[in-house]
């Protein structure tokens, strides 16, 4: 793969930025030119991955959950780079994912956080760099959503509902902004095996076999989804030649959500 640097110079923030998607968007865009800030309530992850990124890569503290936390984060990634251009919008609390049962059980704490988190922290980050990037001239934000927001499943209801309230956002800001030359899409990840994933799977190879199994029977390519295949599509998205998408769920999944 041949990275080019149409991101140059451009001044690019990452809410959830320590694993998975977010970190490799961090390098992905590093790598690719451009001046970015990680920011994540790992600040430890994030610096690690502001270290591997190099170029002119910060890292900052930030529960997107929180709006002065947000409005810092914010603010130091503005000040330190004199504005900004772009942001990607990833943080996501994973830990309440595994309890996110089903409608009749789910413990409304367990909802109350996934709110708080998936659709109050992704306002709040919206509401924090709009002003910057109407001022950029080619500001772009970028969302993570989620396939689970237009598929269906069982369980996961309260990821599933948020997610697509991200979607309806996104969709707000791509027809109110537009404008003012602020793009805004949503990246939709299928089924993906984060550098985390992999680990947890050659701690129980029996069980990970079974887990590629039942999602390789449902995605009609080769091979899983990996953190790099987001974040090759982030960085289309903040860049120049993603200038004229706006307003798109961009499903990157392999082709599974045919199988859904």
């Amino acid at each position: 793969m041949t990275i080019n640097n149409r991101l140059n110079g451009r001044r690019i923030i990452v809410f959830g930025s320590a694993t998975g998607i977010g970190a490799a968007t961090v390098k992905r865009l590093a790598e690719e030119g451009a001046r970015v800030c990680a920011a994540d309530i790992n600040i430890e992850g994030a610096t690690k991955v502001a270290q591997e990124a190099g170029g002119e890569t910060f890292a900052v503290h930030v529960d997107i959950s929180d709006e002065a936390s947000v409005q810092k984060a914010t603010e130091d990634a503005v000040s330190r780079f004199g504005g900004l251009d772009g942001a990607h919008i990833n943080a996501a609390d994973l830990r309440v994912i595994m309890e996110d049962s089903d409608a009749l059980s789910i413990d409304l704490s367990i909802f109350d956080r996934t709110v708080a988190v998936n659709l109050r922290g992704h306002l709040l980050c919206t509401r924090a760099v709009l002003p910057h990037l109407t001022k950029s001239g080619k500001g772009a934000i970028v969302y993570t959503s989620s396939g689970s927001a237009h598929g269906a499943e069982p369980v996961r209801p309260c990821y599933a509902m948020t997610k697509a309230g991200v979607n309806a956002l996104m969709r707000h800001v791509a027809a109110r902004w537009g404008k003012e030359g602020v793009t805004a899409n949503v990246l939709a990840p299928g089924f993906t095996v984060t550098g985390e994933m992999k680990k947890q799977m050659e701690a129980n190879a029996e069980e990970a076999t079974k887990w590629a199994q039942h999602f390789m029977s449902r995605t009609p390519h080769t091979r899983l989804g990996e953190s790099e295949d987001h974040a090759a599509v982030v960085a289309l998205l903040l860049s120049d030649d993603g200038r004229w998408i706006n307003g798109a769920i961009v499903d990157v999944n392999g082709g599974s959500l045919m199988r859904a």
